[in-house]
């Protein structure tokens, strides 16, 4: 005859065995463009607010999100506010004005992905690289990459050039 401890097990065994059946399937649903036959993890996102690293992705994610759902307008204004400082602010509207394209992205339209990595630092500075990737009416995916300069006392980004 089985003890209540054996039960115990068993059903805890068969918990554990049915959550890991069941989080990959969650894992990979809305939103995440893996495949349902990978077998790699989801990548976890995680950020600091003192990282000038961490702002650029944080300002980019939201920047684009914004763009993506709703346009230019008010929120995309305050969150260059936010995270641009004020002399870059006048630079991106000179060079708008001159392009006819946004000067965060400079490009017209929204990406479809963003990708940011650190790449330099140095007399009070921290260069990050950013890769947006586009696709076009073709379906044809491209990328175009950005160097981004913070200030790293404030953690505002202070310039944009492409590369």
């Amino acid at each position: 005859m089985a003890t209540s401890r054996t039960f115990r097990h068993a059903a805890l065994i068969g918990a554990v065995a049915a959550l890991g059946a069941s989080v990959p399937a969650v894992a990979s649903g809305i939103g995440v463009d893996t495949p349902a036959t990978s077998a790699t993890a989801t990548p976890a996102r995680s950020g600091s607010p003192t990282s000038a690293v961490d702002r650029v992705a944080d300002f980019y994610g939201a920047y684009i999100d914004i763009l993506y759902d709703s346009g230019r307008g008010g929120p995309a204004n305050a969150l260059r506010g936010h995270y641009l400082t004020e002399q870059l602010r006048s630079s991106l509207a000179r060079w708008e004005a001159a392009h006819h394209k946004d000067g965060v992205l400079r490009a017209r339209g929204v990406p479809i992905a963003w990708k940011v990595v650190y790449n330099d630092s140095g007399m009070g500075h921290c260069w990050t690289r950013v890769t947006l990737t586009w696709q076009d009416s073709g379906n044809r995916v491209h990328r175009t990459q950005l160097m981004v300069q913070s200030d790293l006392a404030t953690r505002l980004i202070s310039g944009i050039k492409a590369v």
